[in-house]
């Protein structure tokens, strides 16, 4: 459509503006779900030492090559080696060592026998004194039940990369390689600011021509969502005055990214604009988009601003086209935007365009089939919450006959 800005072409302007923030020291349990900033080379083998895998003997698997359990050969046993300590000489040809699961391997032995291989009885917690001989029922190869210097990690090895969201798997790594502390991206700081004279907190009792406000929550869970930390300020009155204050209550809060909805479009009362205008520059954008065709984008105070629609849905879906990859660009995060295809189940009309409808999935014959999930007003809230994805229709498809496939932007995991 004439005078509109394809909306690749406004995400390429946009992120242009941005790049990975600092990076800050973390302990590592805090450092759960956040970026690490640099890749993890390891500094030492694990384990440190061969060890047994089972509560067994340590052995020379070549000494009990002919053991059957008609046949069985005796060792005799010389050693003791609990968990936690170290052996106290060299294993000898015929000799065995009781040892314990995770307790480092003798000198000399090369395999681990299972105790339950052998007439050897204990319990755990069994400290009594060692029997002079063990008889074995069976053979074992060399390495049998052993796990190697470096098994699991060598000196060198490059073990998690930058860039890594760190999991409970990834804290567990950082805490056998003897890291308490890592380097981490700092996570981005979002002032979030609703504006309008028809708004009320969400607690507040119900007044007539006013509605709760929404958006200011639901921006603050997706900027939680995808690792930015929400700093929500009260709501903005249609006042000069007001929002400017608000803006400067915003801007000492010392954001990453000032994030607005309503006050963008042309309406008789938006002064969203005006305010901008005075502390910072701002580009109003008409985008070939729907749901959420106005949107702003530019400076306050030095810091980026995005201006979102006031309508629900529409404020959530630029949320996700355009700020959400910002996002995860000062995060250091790589976007995760999870994109796969559908047919549609009924006729669909556009208005030519790029449109973001909200269905439900299903699989239906071998396919993936999208359902509307009813009006697609963008005040609907609700379509939000029941939908699986957003269909996109792209620019200048106006009609579309059921069983057409389009790309799907998925909004939660599906089956």
């Amino acid at each position: 459509m004439a005078n509109l800005l394809n909306v690749d072409q406004a995400l390429e302007q946009i992120l242009n503006n941005f790049d990975r923030l600092a990076s800050e020291t973390s302990d590592i349990l805090d450092a759960l779900g956040r970026v690490i900033a640099d890749d993890i080379v390891a500094e030492t083998n694990v384990p440190p030492f061969p060890n047994s895998s089972m509560d067994g003997f340590a052995v020379r698997a070549q000494d009990i090559q002919v053991a059957t359990q008609d046949k069985p050969t005796s060792l005799k046993i010389t050693m003791d080696i609990p968990a936690g300590t170290s052996p106290s000489g060299v294993l000898k040809p015929g000799e065995a060592a009781r040892i314990m699961t995770g307790a480092p391997m003798p000198e000399g032995a090369d395999s681990v026998l299972p105790v339950e291989d052998t007439d050897a009885k204990w319990t755990p917690g069994d400290n009594s004194l060692l029997p002079e001989q063990v008889a074995v029922f069976r053979s074992i190869k060399t390495g049998d039940y052993v796990r190697p210097l470096g098994e699991d990690i060598r000196v060198g090895q490059k073990i998690i990369s930058a860039g890594t969201v760190l999991r409970a798997e990834e804290i567990g790594v950082l805490a056998v390689l003897g890291r308490p502390r890592v380097f981490v991206t700092r996570q981005p700081r979002i002032a979030i600011l609703s504006t309008g004279d028809e708004l009320i907190e969400i607690d507040a009792p119900s007044q007539s021509g006013k509605i709760r406000d929404s958006n200011s929550y639901a921006l603050a869970a997706l900027v939680t969502t995808y690792g930015g930390i929400p700093l929500r300020i009260p709501i903005a009155r249609d006042t000069i005055a007001d929002v400017r204050g608000r803006f400067r209550e915003a801007l000492n809060q010392k954001p990453d990214i000032i994030l607005s909805s309503a006050g963008v479009s042309v309406g008789a009362f938006d002064v969203v604009r005006t305010v901008i205008d005075e502390l910072g520059e701002v580009d109003f954008w008409r985008i070939n988009l729907r749901p959420g065709k106005p949107l702003a984008f530019g400076q306050v105070g030095g810091i980026p601003f995005f201006g979102l629609p006031g309508n629900p849905v529409s404020a959530m879906v630029t949320f996700d086209i355009f700020v959400r990859p910002a996002l995860l660009r000062l995060g250091g995060r790589a976007d995760n935007a999870r994109i796969t295809s559908a047919i549609i189940a009924e006729d669909l009309r556009s208005d030519g365009r790029r449109s973001y409808l909200r269905v439900r999935l299903s699989r239906e014959n071998g396919h993936l089939v999208a359902h509307l999930t009813g009006t697609q007003s963008s005040g609907a809230l609700t379509s939000m919450a029941t939908a699986d994805g957003l269909l996109i229709v792209p620019e200048d498809v106006t009609h579309a006959a059921a069983g057409t496939e389009f790309n799907v932007r998925l909004l939660r995991d599906i089956q």
